[in-house]
Protein backbone atom coordinates (compact mmCIF):
# COMPACT_ATOMS: atom_id res chain seq x y z
CA UNK A 1 0.00 0.00 0.00
CA UNK A 2 1.09 3.76 -0.91
CA UNK A 3 2.54 5.74 2.20
CA UNK A 4 -0.49 7.85 3.00
CA UNK A 5 0.09 11.54 4.10
CA UNK A 6 -2.70 12.67 6.09
CA UNK A 7 -4.35 14.93 8.49
CA UNK A 8 -6.39 14.10 11.42
CA UNK A 9 -9.44 16.58 11.32
CA UNK A 10 -11.78 18.01 14.37
CA UNK A 11 -15.09 19.39 13.67
CA UNK A 12 -16.75 20.51 16.95
CA UNK A 13 -20.32 22.17 17.05
CA UNK A 14 -23.26 22.43 19.53
CA UNK A 15 -25.02 19.28 18.67
CA UNK A 16 -21.84 16.87 17.79
CA UNK A 17 -18.03 16.35 17.06
CA UNK A 18 -16.58 14.63 14.51
CA UNK A 19 -13.51 13.28 13.68
CA UNK A 20 -11.45 11.76 10.76
CA UNK A 21 -8.46 11.04 8.61
CA UNK A 22 -8.22 13.12 5.68
CA UNK A 23 -5.88 12.92 3.26
CA UNK A 24 -3.59 15.16 1.03
CA UNK A 25 -6.31 15.12 -2.15
CA UNK A 26 -8.53 15.95 0.36
CA UNK A 27 -10.55 12.67 0.78
CA UNK A 28 -12.22 11.82 3.72
CA UNK A 29 -10.30 8.04 4.49
CA UNK A 30 -13.38 5.64 4.12
CA UNK A 31 -14.26 4.40 7.86
CA UNK A 32 -12.61 6.71 9.92
CA UNK A 33 -15.28 9.31 10.71
CA UNK A 34 -16.20 9.34 14.50
CA UNK A 35 -19.22 11.30 16.33
CA UNK A 36 -19.98 11.95 19.74
CA UNK A 37 -22.84 13.96 20.81
CA UNK A 38 -22.62 17.16 22.21
CA UNK A 39 -25.61 19.71 23.11
CA UNK A 40 -26.17 22.85 25.23
CA UNK A 41 -26.84 20.86 28.28
CA UNK A 42 -23.19 19.06 28.40
CA UNK A 43 -21.45 19.28 31.09
CA UNK A 44 -17.88 20.51 30.36
CA UNK A 45 -16.33 17.39 31.33
CA UNK A 46 -18.39 15.07 28.97
CA UNK A 47 -17.68 17.65 26.10
CA UNK A 48 -14.14 16.78 26.69
CA UNK A 49 -14.38 13.39 26.78
CA UNK A 50 -16.27 13.30 23.32
CA UNK A 51 -13.36 15.18 21.89
CA UNK A 52 -11.25 12.99 23.41
CA UNK A 53 -12.83 9.76 22.58
CA UNK A 54 -13.26 10.78 18.59
CA UNK A 55 -9.42 11.90 18.14
CA UNK A 56 -8.98 8.50 19.96
CA UNK A 57 -10.61 6.69 17.69
CA UNK A 58 -9.17 8.59 14.59
CA UNK A 59 -5.43 8.50 15.59
CA UNK A 60 -6.43 4.17 16.18
CA UNK A 61 -7.12 4.38 12.32
CA UNK A 62 -3.73 5.36 11.41
CA UNK A 63 -1.48 2.70 9.94
CA UNK A 64 2.15 1.77 10.79
CA UNK A 65 3.43 3.58 7.04
CA UNK A 66 0.65 6.59 7.07
CA UNK A 67 2.17 10.05 7.35
CA UNK A 68 0.24 11.99 10.18
CA UNK A 69 1.60 15.90 9.66
CA UNK A 70 -1.08 17.10 11.86
CA UNK A 71 -4.28 18.12 13.47
CA UNK A 72 -7.03 20.01 12.62
CA UNK A 73 -8.99 21.42 14.73
CA UNK A 74 -12.78 23.56 13.11
CA UNK A 75 -14.90 24.87 16.55
CA UNK A 76 -18.03 26.92 17.03
CA UNK A 77 -17.28 30.16 18.34
CA UNK A 78 -16.14 32.11 19.69
CA UNK A 79 -12.55 31.05 19.66
CA UNK A 80 -9.21 32.63 20.78
CA UNK A 81 -6.18 31.49 18.49
CA UNK A 82 -3.57 32.85 20.82
CA UNK A 83 -4.45 30.87 23.62
CA UNK A 84 -6.01 27.72 22.19
CA UNK A 85 -9.35 27.41 23.46
CA UNK A 86 -13.00 27.96 22.27
CA UNK A 87 -16.39 29.36 23.82
CA UNK A 88 -18.90 28.29 21.69
CA UNK A 89 -21.93 30.17 21.91
CA UNK A 90 -24.52 27.23 21.98
CA UNK A 91 -22.04 25.13 24.64
CA UNK A 92 -21.58 27.94 27.30
CA UNK A 93 -20.83 25.48 30.16
CA UNK A 94 -17.17 24.43 27.92
CA UNK A 95 -16.29 28.30 28.00
CA UNK A 96 -12.86 28.88 27.31
CA UNK A 97 -11.77 24.86 26.48
CA UNK A 98 -8.11 24.70 26.05
CA UNK A 99 -9.12 22.18 23.29
CA UNK A 100 -5.59 22.43 21.49
CA UNK A 101 -4.06 20.84 24.71
CA UNK A 102 -6.64 18.88 25.08
CA UNK A 103 -6.23 17.19 21.95
CA UNK A 104 -2.37 17.82 22.04
CA UNK A 105 -1.90 14.94 24.82
CA UNK A 106 -3.37 12.38 22.16
CA UNK A 107 -0.41 13.11 20.18
CA UNK A 108 2.49 14.43 21.70
CA UNK A 109 4.58 15.75 18.98
CA UNK A 110 2.06 16.32 16.53
CA UNK A 111 0.90 20.08 15.29
CA UNK A 112 -2.24 21.06 15.79
CA UNK A 113 -4.09 23.84 14.55
CA UNK A 114 -7.38 25.86 15.40
CA UNK A 115 -9.94 27.78 13.34
CA UNK A 116 -13.46 28.44 13.73
CA UNK A 117 -15.58 26.44 12.11
CA UNK A 118 -17.14 28.91 9.66
CA UNK A 119 -13.69 29.47 8.20
CA UNK A 120 -12.80 25.73 7.79
CA UNK A 121 -15.86 25.51 5.59
CA UNK A 122 -14.41 28.34 3.34
CA UNK A 123 -11.03 26.91 3.34
CA UNK A 124 -13.02 23.43 2.07
CA UNK A 125 -15.24 25.48 -0.38
CA UNK A 126 -12.39 27.58 -1.83
CA UNK A 127 -9.96 24.44 -2.18
CA UNK A 128 -12.56 21.68 -3.47
CA UNK A 129 -15.96 22.94 -3.53
CA UNK A 130 -17.97 25.87 -5.09
CA UNK A 131 -15.60 28.95 -4.10
CA UNK A 132 -12.86 26.93 -6.14
CA UNK A 133 -11.59 29.65 -8.16
CA UNK A 134 -13.21 32.77 -6.98
CA UNK A 135 -11.42 35.79 -5.04
CA UNK A 136 -13.39 36.86 -2.80
CA UNK A 137 -16.15 34.52 -1.38
CA UNK A 138 -18.40 33.89 1.92
CA UNK A 139 -19.02 30.45 3.04
CA UNK A 140 -22.55 30.00 6.02
CA UNK A 141 -23.54 27.36 7.42
CA UNK A 142 -27.51 27.51 8.22
CA UNK A 143 -27.68 24.95 10.81
CA UNK A 144 -28.03 24.86 14.50
CA UNK A 145 -26.20 28.13 14.75
CA UNK A 146 -25.35 30.14 11.74
CA UNK A 147 -21.31 30.81 11.07
CA UNK A 148 -19.38 31.40 8.23
CA UNK A 149 -15.88 32.08 6.74
CA UNK A 150 -14.55 34.44 4.58
CA UNK A 151 -11.95 34.52 1.65
CA UNK A 152 -10.13 37.80 0.25
CA UNK A 153 -7.85 38.04 -2.76
CA UNK A 154 -7.69 33.96 -2.92
CA UNK A 155 -6.75 33.89 1.08
CA UNK A 156 -8.65 32.92 4.21
CA UNK A 157 -9.44 35.82 6.83
CA UNK A 158 -9.36 34.94 9.92
CA UNK A 159 -8.51 38.45 12.15
CA UNK A 160 -6.50 39.32 15.25
CA UNK A 161 -8.45 36.42 17.49
CA UNK A 162 -9.71 33.71 14.56
CA UNK A 163 -13.21 35.48 14.48
CA UNK A 164 -13.62 37.30 11.16
CA UNK A 165 -16.38 35.47 9.38
CA UNK A 166 -19.07 35.26 12.68
CA UNK A 167 -21.56 36.36 9.90
CA UNK A 168 -24.16 34.94 12.46
CA UNK A 169 -23.69 37.41 14.69
CA UNK A 170 -25.13 40.45 12.19
CA UNK A 171 -27.38 42.44 13.08
CA UNK A 172 -30.69 42.66 10.72
CA UNK A 173 -34.41 44.27 10.98
CA UNK A 174 -36.84 41.76 9.24
CA UNK A 175 -37.55 41.85 6.06
CA UNK A 176 -39.04 38.71 4.54
CA UNK A 177 -42.28 38.41 5.98
CA UNK A 178 -43.62 42.62 5.61
CA UNK A 179 -43.64 42.41 9.76
CA UNK A 180 -42.24 45.94 11.61
CA UNK A 181 -38.61 46.40 11.17
CA UNK A 182 -36.71 44.60 14.97
CA UNK A 183 -33.71 44.16 16.03
CA UNK A 184 -31.93 41.03 16.28
CA UNK A 185 -29.14 39.12 14.74
CA UNK A 186 -28.81 36.80 11.85
CA UNK A 187 -28.60 33.29 13.94
CA UNK A 188 -31.87 34.60 16.26
CA UNK A 189 -33.70 35.22 12.78
CA UNK A 190 -32.64 32.20 10.16
CA UNK A 191 -31.09 29.54 12.27
CA UNK A 192 -33.48 26.13 12.53
CA UNK A 193 -34.19 26.39 15.88
CA UNK A 194 -35.11 29.86 15.82
CA UNK A 195 -37.56 28.95 12.36
CA UNK A 196 -39.22 26.63 14.64
CA UNK A 197 -39.55 28.74 17.51
CA UNK A 198 -40.95 31.44 15.72
CA UNK A 199 -43.57 29.30 14.04
CA UNK A 200 -44.35 27.83 17.25
CA UNK A 201 -45.16 31.34 18.56
CA UNK A 202 -47.41 32.24 15.32
CA UNK A 203 -49.47 28.88 16.15
CA UNK A 204 -48.00 25.98 14.43
CA UNK A 205 -48.04 22.80 16.41
CA UNK A 206 -44.90 20.99 15.03
CA UNK A 207 -41.72 21.28 17.05
CA UNK A 208 -38.62 20.04 14.80
CA UNK A 209 -37.20 21.50 11.39
CA UNK A 210 -37.60 18.13 9.88
CA UNK A 211 -41.74 18.60 10.76
CA UNK A 212 -41.29 22.33 9.63
CA UNK A 213 -39.64 21.23 5.80
CA UNK A 214 -43.06 19.05 5.59
CA UNK A 215 -45.06 21.58 6.68
CA UNK A 216 -43.57 24.26 4.16
CA UNK A 217 -43.84 21.71 1.21
CA UNK A 218 -47.93 21.21 2.35
CA UNK A 219 -48.11 24.60 2.27
CA UNK A 220 -48.65 25.35 6.15
CA UNK A 221 -49.05 29.43 5.78
CA UNK A 222 -47.33 29.71 9.18
CA UNK A 223 -44.68 27.10 7.88
CA UNK A 224 -43.93 29.27 4.79
CA UNK A 225 -43.79 32.31 6.53
CA UNK A 226 -41.19 30.94 8.72
CA UNK A 227 -39.25 29.99 5.95
CA UNK A 228 -39.29 32.84 3.99
CA UNK A 229 -38.33 34.87 6.83
CA UNK A 230 -34.82 32.54 7.43
CA UNK A 231 -34.36 33.05 3.84
CA UNK A 232 -35.04 36.53 3.99
CA UNK A 233 -32.55 37.25 6.63
CA UNK A 234 -29.96 35.53 5.07
CA UNK A 235 -30.44 37.07 1.36
CA UNK A 236 -29.86 40.78 3.32
CA UNK A 237 -27.11 39.18 5.35
CA UNK A 238 -25.45 38.47 2.17
CA UNK A 239 -26.11 41.58 0.49
CA UNK A 240 -24.30 43.16 3.50
CA UNK A 241 -21.25 41.29 3.47
CA UNK A 242 -21.43 41.58 -0.74
CA UNK A 243 -21.86 45.21 -0.61
CA UNK A 244 -18.62 45.52 1.94
CA UNK A 245 -16.46 43.10 0.70
CA UNK A 246 -17.50 43.01 -3.33
CA UNK A 247 -18.00 39.08 -3.45
CA UNK A 248 -17.72 36.84 -6.22
CA UNK A 249 -19.84 34.03 -4.75
CA UNK A 250 -21.84 33.10 -1.48
CA UNK A 251 -21.79 29.44 -0.80
CA UNK A 252 -24.63 27.93 1.77
CA UNK A 253 -23.97 24.68 3.28
CA UNK A 254 -25.90 23.24 6.68
CA UNK A 255 -29.10 21.26 7.13
CA UNK A 256 -31.53 23.76 7.87
CA UNK A 257 -30.37 25.51 4.06
CA UNK A 258 -32.28 22.05 3.05
CA UNK A 259 -35.46 23.06 4.65
CA UNK A 260 -37.22 23.63 1.49
CA UNK A 261 -36.53 23.24 -2.66
CA UNK A 262 -36.77 26.76 -2.91
CA UNK A 263 -34.99 28.16 0.27
CA UNK A 264 -31.71 29.48 -2.00
CA UNK A 265 -34.11 30.51 -5.12
CA UNK A 266 -35.94 33.10 -1.91
CA UNK A 267 -32.31 33.52 -0.64
CA UNK A 268 -31.41 34.58 -3.73
CA UNK A 269 -34.52 36.88 -4.09
CA UNK A 270 -33.74 39.02 -1.05
CA UNK A 271 -29.70 39.30 -1.48
CA UNK A 272 -30.63 40.71 -5.02
CA UNK A 273 -33.48 43.03 -3.14
CA UNK A 274 -31.49 44.15 -0.12
CA UNK A 275 -28.41 45.41 -2.68
CA UNK A 276 -28.34 48.71 -3.02
CA UNK A 277 -25.43 48.99 -5.71
CA UNK A 278 -25.31 46.85 -8.82
CA UNK A 279 -21.93 45.11 -7.85
CA UNK A 280 -23.57 43.92 -4.85
CA UNK A 281 -26.31 41.97 -7.02
CA UNK A 282 -23.92 40.04 -9.28
CA UNK A 283 -23.17 37.74 -5.68
CA UNK A 284 -23.72 34.03 -7.16
CA UNK A 285 -25.41 32.66 -4.33
CA UNK A 286 -24.82 28.85 -4.77
CA UNK A 287 -25.18 25.11 -2.35
CA UNK A 288 -22.32 23.58 -1.39
CA UNK A 289 -20.34 21.96 -3.82
CA UNK A 290 -19.07 19.24 -1.22
CA UNK A 291 -20.65 16.94 0.95
CA UNK A 292 -21.39 16.83 4.65
CA UNK A 293 -17.51 16.15 4.77
CA UNK A 294 -17.03 19.98 4.48
CA UNK A 295 -16.61 20.88 7.62
CA UNK A 296 -13.87 18.04 8.26
CA UNK A 297 -12.07 18.89 5.28
CA UNK A 298 -12.27 22.65 5.79
CA UNK A 299 -10.02 21.38 9.25
CA UNK A 300 -8.32 19.34 7.40
CA UNK A 301 -7.20 21.89 5.37
CA UNK A 302 -5.56 24.17 8.19
CA UNK A 303 -2.89 20.86 8.15
CA UNK A 304 -2.63 20.10 4.00
CA UNK A 305 -3.42 23.87 3.02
Amino acid sequence: MQRRTLALALDLGGTKVDAALVDSAGEVIAGTVHRAPTGRDSTRESVADAVRHVTAEALADVLPDDRLIGIGIGSAGPVDLARGTISPLNLPAIAGLPIVALVQELRPGVPVRLALDGACIALAEHWLGAAAGSRNALAMVVSTGIGGGIIIDGAPVSGLSGNAGHIGQLRLRERATGEPATDGTLEALASGPSAVAWARANGWAGSTGEELAVAYREGDAVAVAAVRRSAGAVGEAIASVATLLDLDVAVIAGGFSQVAADYLELVRAAAAEAAVFEYARRVRVVESGLDGHGPLIGAAALVLR
